[in-house]
C-alpha cells in the first residue's frame, strides 16, 4: 500500500543504502563546491499535521538523513515545540510563505479600504506580512531559505511578491522554485499524492517562460529553474516518469536514477493509521479533480 510511513521509510532507506547523500536546501547553496557521488536535496512541506513531520524527521535522523522542513505560519502547521525538536536533529527549518494569498484574502474582507486590489498593491501588504512572519520564525530558529506554499484555491501566486522585492535583502539565500536549475537535476514531488501529478497541480510544477517575462522582476529565477524551464531542463525531466513510490524503488534497484535530485515530500500524506490514510486519499482525490478542471479552464 502506497503513502504509508513504512513505504516512505523503505524509499528513503533504499536511496540512502544505494549511496545517495541527503542534504538540506541551505547546505546546497552554502557550499557550491562540486560533490562526488549521488545527491538528493530533501524538502518537506509542512502544510498541516506537524506531528507527521516529526515522525518522519525522527526516522530520517536515525538513518543519518537531513533535509529541510518548510512550515507555514498558520496554527495547523507552526508548532514551536515540534519546530525546535526537528531542528535539534540537524534538519533545516524554512518558512513556507503564502503572504500574497493571505493579503488577497484580507482585502476581500476590507473592500471599503482603497488601494488593496492590484497585485502590486497587494505585494506592499504581503511584504510587510512576510517580514513579520519571518521575524516570528527567527525568534525560534534561524531561517535562511524559504519556499512558496501553493494555496491552490487562491487566485494569487505568492511568488509574485518577488517581482517587486528581493528576498536576498532579508537574509534569504534561496527559494527552491527560483534558485535550483533543473537542467541536470530531477525534480521529484508527490503533489496530488502521486509522483506524476502535474496535470492536477496548480503551482507545484515546472513552467516554461521566455526569460524576458522576468525582465522587470526584482528577483529573477535562474534559467532552467521550475519557473523558467529550458528545453534542456524539460527534456531532462521527461527522461524520468514515476507514478507510484514502488516505481522509484524499482528505478533505484535498476540504477537508473540520476545523480542529482530535488525531492519534495508532504508528510501529512503519509500515514500508517488506516483511517487517516483513507481520509487523506479521499480528500486528495477530490482536490485533484478540482485542480484538474481549474487547469483545463486556464488552458482554454
Amino acid at each position: 500500500m502506497d503513502f504509508t510511513l513504512d513505504t516512505l521509510e523503505r524509499l528513503l532507506t533504499s536511496l540512502h543504502d544505494a549511496g545517495h547523500l541527503f542534504i538540506p536546501v541551505k547546505e546546497f547553496f552554502e557550499n557550491r563546491a562540486p560533490r562526488p557521488g549521488k545527491l538528493i536535496i530533501l524538502r518537506h512541506d509542512v502544510d498541516k499535521k506537524p506531528a507527521n513531520s516529526l515522525a518522519v524527521a525522527r526516522f530520517e535522523s536515525e538513518l543519518g538523513i537531513r533535509g529541510t522542513y518548510y512550515f507555514r505560519i498558520i496554527p495547523e502547521s507552526f508548532n514551536k515545540d515540534i519546530v525546535c525538536e526537528i531542528a535539534s536533529m540537524g534538519h533545516e527549518i524554512g518558512y513556507h510563505y503564502e503572504d500574497l494569498c493571505l493579503a488577497g484574502r484580507k482585502s476581500k474582507g476590507e473592500r471599503r479600504k482603497p488601494g488593496i486590489n492590484g497585485v502590486e498593491e497587494l505585494a506592499v501588504v504581503a511584504i510587510e506580512s512576510f517580514r513579520e512572519n519571518l521575524e516570528e520564525f527567527r525568534k525560534v530558529v534561524p531561517i535562511t531559505t524559504i519556499c512558496m506554499h501553493g494555496s491552490p484555491m487562491s487566485r494569487h501566486d505568492s511568488r509574485l511578491i518577488w517581482k517587486y522585492y528581493d528576498y536576498r535583502e532579508l537574509g534569504i539565500i534561496a527559494e527552491p522554485y527560483f534558485d535550483f536549475s533543473l537542467e541536470d537535476m530531477l525534480y521529484l514531488t508527490e503533489t496530488g499524492r502521486i509522483w506524476d501529478g502535474s496535470s492536477s497541480s496548480i503551482r507545484d510544477k515546472v513552467v516554461a517562460r521566455d526569460p524576458g517575462f522576468y525582465s522587470g522582476w526584482k528577483r529573477k529565477p535562474v534559467t532552467g529553474s521550475a519557473m523558467s524551464m529550458t528545453e534542456r531542463a524539460k527534456n531532462f525531466q521527461k527522461n524520468f516518469r514515476f507514478r507510484k513510490t514502488e516505481d522509484i524503488l524499482a528505478a533505484g534497484r535498476a540504477h537508473i536514477l540520476p545523480g542529482k535530485m530535488l525531492m519534495t515530500l508532504h508528510p501529512q500524506r503519509w500515514s500508517d493509521n488506516y483511517g487517516e490514510w483513507l481520509k487523506e486519499l479521499l480528500a486528495q482525490n477530490v482536490k485533484n479533480q478540482v485542480k484538474y478542471f481549474i487547469n483545463r479552464h486556464k488552458s482554454e
